[in-house]
């Protein structure tokens, strides 16, 4: 780990927009919104194991990711949620849950400490518990019925799955009828077309297996993910050559 975790935090150059549409208050800094304004990208853990989960996160941070969103596909995860949010204060970290699909998991994530929620789809109990909390959610959403419905149901950022269905150019098309709305793709996202997902209009995007590979991080392989977190916030501030776009 180096000692300064904290330290990495992607910024795109201005040709790359305003992280805050026109219309929507400012972010709180600290917040799930704020934090992603400003370094643009999150991580989703998806493994059978996690040997230590406060390591995982410190490997991330080391490398310039500090939103770590720890998915209800892994076993155990509310141990992990909490072993991760322990040590979040600390390393300047957010730590969240996704994949969450039921009102009881959801109030199960919030009492083991995460700071937002995430789901693949609609899921407007999970709503209901996240505003209850007073905590973000961002529920998923593929089309433009899907978009209003999260965004009605409360979701300060709307995630856009599964992103590499249809490209970056979907998200331009969504931000037709919806300029303002906060787009998180999420799916098929890594350091060669990140910054694509960027230049056509997203918030910010969501870095998974290619960051943290369940291989990885069941081996606990930290140093490895350090170095992949390192290329992709890195990749995030590289202009796109995609053709995508």
């Amino acid at each position: 780990m180096t000692d300064d975790p904290r330290s990495g935090p992607a910024t795109v150059p201005p040709d790359a927009g305003p992280a805050t549409a026109p219309g929507i208050a400012p972010p709180e800094p600290t917040g799930l919104t704020g934090r992603l304004a400003a370094d643009r990208t999150l991580a989703v853990v998806r493994a059978n194991r996690i040997p230590d989960a406060a390591d995982l996160l410190g490997s991330l941070t080391a490398g310039g990711i500090r939103i770590l969103e720890l998915t209800f596909t892994t076993p155990d995860v509310l141990t992990h949620l909490r072993a991760a949010a322990a040590a979040a204060d600390a390393l300047g970290a957010l730590v969240g849950a996704g994949t969450v699909l039921t009102a009881d998991q959801a109030r199960a994530a919030v009492d083991a400490g995460a700071r937002f929620l995430v789901t693949p789809g609609i899921r407007p109990e999970v709503a209901a518990v996240a505003v209850e909390a007073g905590i973000p959610v961002s529920l998923g959403a593929m089309t433009p019925t899907e978009v209003a419905q999260s965004l009605d149901l409360g979701s300060e950022i709307v995630k856009i799955f599964p992103a590499r269905t249809l490209g970056p150019g979907h998200l331009k098309d969504l931000h037709g009828p919806f300029p303002d709305a906060r787009l998180l793709p999420s799916g098929g996202v890594d350091a060669r077309n990140a910054r694509g997902w960027l230049d056509a209009g997203a918030f910010a995007v969501c870095s998974g297996t290619s960051v943290v590979p369940p291989a990885a991080v069941e081996a606990a392989a930290w140093d490895d993910i350090t170095a992949r977190a390192r290329d992709f916030t890195t990749a995030l501030t590289t202009p796109s050559t995609s053709e995508e776009n």
